[in-house]
């Protein structure tokens, strides 16, 4: 019976040693027919964003807890490696909304105005992967038929969607 306490107690102290070795970020892209806005809603672990800081900027300075200033330089980090075509390779211009940390995520915001007529998008997602080869950009698209979802590694250009 020890042996077996020991064992589960082993195992459940690897898993949560080992729980956050996956860097993924979430993305959703929502088609809102309310505000007729597409609405970009980035979460990203707050751990990853805390070592992306110090990465890409002051690693002294950098503190996205207590510093607007750095979780602006983090938003405008991901705004610039994010971007969002029609399928023709017209880009459509994302506005940042704002950002928040929320428990132990952060999210960036954005918006653009719907096009009229849209067939598809094109998405590029690069966010953390000059950081770390193994970041994996998991994108959801909601509010044009079925839910979509794309994943970027960091050989991924472009990759899109039909509608």
């Amino acid at each position: 019976m020890k042996y077996l306490i020991e064992t589960v107690l082993a195992v459940v102290l690897m898993g949560s040693a080992s729980a956050h070795q996956l860097k993924t970020a979430v993305t959703t892209v929502l088609f809102n027919e309310r505000t007729g806005n597409i609405e970009v809603m980035h979460r990203f672990n707050l751990h990853d964003a805390e070592h992306a800081v110090s990465v890409l900027f002051d690693a002294k300075g950098a503190d996205i807890h207590d510093s607007a200033e750095t979780r602006e330089q983090f938003a405008g980090y991901v705004m610039e490696r994010f971007q969002l075509a029609t399928l023709a390779g017209e880009r459509l211009n994302l506005e940042p909304v704002g950002q928040q940390i929320d428990g132990a995520n952060i999210w960036v915001y954005q918006e653009v105005a719907m096009p009229k007529s849209l067939a598809g998008l094109k998405l590029k997602h690069q966010a953390l992967q000059d950081i770390w080869a193994s970041q994996q950009n998991l994108v959801n698209i909601e509010g044009r038929g079925p839910l979509q979802s794309l994943t970027f590694q960091a050989a991924d250009d472009w990759l899109e969607v039909s509608f």
